[in-house]
């Protein structure tokens, strides 16, 4: 497996080693071992699973302490953009972006880290979107960021409305944020 390093510390990119003959494919998405040696040392201790039609946005979400959550996300088949914004105060990217496009033929991988908030768009239908948690959701303790906030200039490339959840509706706007992390 090789790890990508982003410009923003913390966030990082897997490459797994695909394995393909005249059967298909067979590759590695998790080893703890191989990702203690890159410096991840998560308990993943929930797998979540969404399918999604063609530009439905889900984000920007996270878990505030003390039910943070890291997350390793990948496209099973489909394509999304994914979106990963720093909300740690004390970084030097607070309220910095990350997007990379993940798709169930590149097979990449993103790790997010605890203190980002984190959306991605369907770009196909049936798109299935797969991450593991190193934390419990906790209703309590999830918060939204607004999605098109202009404060985060995020391009997410769309030509018309995306389908969104009531809850992606109503984020905060970043400016009147106040981060836990």
């Amino acid at each position: 497996m090789e790890l990508i390093k982003t410009p923003i510390d913390g966030l990082v990119i897997l490459r797994p080693r695909i394995f393909e003959d005249g059967r298909g494919h067979f590759f590695e998405s998790y080893n703890k071992q191989v990702f203690a040696g890159f410096g991840l040392h998560h308990d993943f201790v929930q797998d979540n699973q969404s399918l999604s039609q063609k530009g439905i946005l889900r984000g920007l979400h996270f878990q505030e302490p003390p039910h943070a959550q890291a997350k390793l996300v990948r496209v099973i088949s489909g394509a999304v953009l994914d979106v990963a914004v720093d909300i740690r105060k004390n970084s030097p990217t607070y309220g910095k972006h990350f997007t990379i496009r993940l798709t169930g033929e590149n097979k990449t991988i993103f790790f997010i880290p605890e203190g980002f908030a984190h959306g991605f768009l369907t770009l196909e239908d049936n798109t299935v979107f797969a991450y593991k948690c190193s934390n419990f959701y906790n209703k309590a303790s999830e918060g939204c960021l607004l999605w098109n906030d202009p404060g985060l200039g995020i391009d997410w490339g769309l030509d018309s409305e995306p389908v969104l959840s009531e809850k992606d509706r109503q984020g905060k706007p970043f400016a009147g944020f106040n981060s836990l992390f």
